[in-house]
């Protein structure tokens, strides 16, 4: 029998990637420039050994990646009933010129759909915006999220603007993301926060530093730029579900309540920062008992959410246990494993289409 049928509340994992090998191709066809030296900077940052192996990684899991029958039956395997699934970041394309970057984030909503509708009943999907256009944002996730009932959209940590030769770079607290921060939040639209790439480039060229240190550290990064310039007092009604665990943020939050209270440049923001943690929603993966309690006790157990970023080797192939694993009370697991999805309102496209009808 299906879980859907004995829980209360479907098991959710909001972290979940697929490839959309059409979206590679379309850019490296209109921007053959712009993809190779994507490419390059992606040898800078990750180095030649890690490079080889991610490749190897992405052969070895492309069923897992490009296969529904594949994906379904280790959903079940798992133990999980509804996956959120997003494209792989890798397919940001943060260089891309208004148009191409427009084109490219319709086709992967649309992309994301087209998935979700061979098994609406198991999945639901996030679509992408171009962070590097601000401009261009708002009419990208109206078209994921009333154009393809999409559940949200998918952005990085930052972008580096196009064209701009000081290479200045988008963040989160830039005033032009005012008009997206209000209408996904007019919309209900999840906003699942999930870096690509680090700022802080070949220092990390070694040992995958650049997945280890550079996603957390971006996280922690992008958490802030929301928080400190008063995003969230604005907007109080966003759904921002950040990847990672929030990275390093959550757990060393009391070092940013410290600048707030004693640095004026650090008091844009209403609240200490730590109380913004109780607004922003994490995903489970902190790959470690010890951290995901400590997550659930920083943030809330109404906050943490299943993940488990299928099917990628820095993901966790057994996610639902990894939270049992973590000792957390039985209502405080319930609510991470389901209930807080329930809660948001993630759960399969079915169940959106049904009640959407009622």
């Amino acid at each position: 029998m299906n879980h859907i049928d004995t829980v209360q509340h479907p098991i959710v994992d909001v972290h979940a990637h697929i490839l959309i090998p059409a979206l590679q191709q379309l850019v490296a066809e209109d921007d053959p420039q712009g993809f190779a030296e994507l490419q390059a900077l992606e040898v800078r940052r990750n180095g030649p050994e890690s490079m080889a192996n991610s490749g190897l990684m992405i052969k070895e899991r492309w069923p897992q990646l490009t296969n529904l029958e594949r994906r379904l039956a280790d959903m079940d395997a798992q133990g999980v009933d509804v996956q959120l699934v997003s494209p792989s970041p890798s397919h940001f394309y943060y260089f891309a010129g208004e148009g191409l970057a427009l084109k490219l984030a319709k086709q992967s909503n649309e992309a994301v759909r087209d998935v979700v509708q061979q098994a609406p009943e198991r999945l639901n999907g996030l679509g992408l915006v171009p962070l590097q256009h601000p401009q261009l944002m708002v009419e990208a996730l109206e078209h994921a999220v009333l154009g393809c009932g999409l559940m949200g959209v998918e952005i990085g940590s930052f972008a580096a603007t196009p064209g701009d030769p000081e290479r200045s770079t988008v963040e989160l607290s830039d005033p032009r993301l005012e008009p997206f921060w209000s209408r996904a939040s007019e919309l209900g639209a999840v906003v699942f926060l999930h870096p690509f790439g680090c700022s802080l480039d070949e220092r990390l060229d070694r040992f995958y530093l650049a997945n280890t240190v550079s996603q957390p550290a971006e996280n922690a990064v992008a958490l802030s730029h929301l928080i400190f310039s008063g995003v969230l007092d604005r907007h109080p009604g966003l759904k921002i579900l950040a990847a990672h665990g929030g990275g390093y943020l959550p757990t060393t939050i009391g070092r940013s309540d410290h600048a707030w209270k004693v640095r004026p440049e650090a008091q844009r923001c209403a609240e200490p920062p730590s109380s913004y943690l109780q607004r922003i929603f994490f995903d489970s993966l902190t790959h470690g008992p010890r951290e995901l309690r400590a997550l659930v006790e920083v943030a809330g157990p109404g906050q943490v959410m299943l993940g488990s970023d299928y099917p990628f080797d820095m993901g966790s192939d057994n996610p639902v246990g990894e939270v049992h694993a973590a000792g957390l009370p039985a209502t405080d697991a319930a609510k991470v494993l389901a209930g807080n999805a329930a809660a948001l309102g993630i759960t399969a496209a079915a169940a959106i289409t049904v009640r959407s009808r009622a």
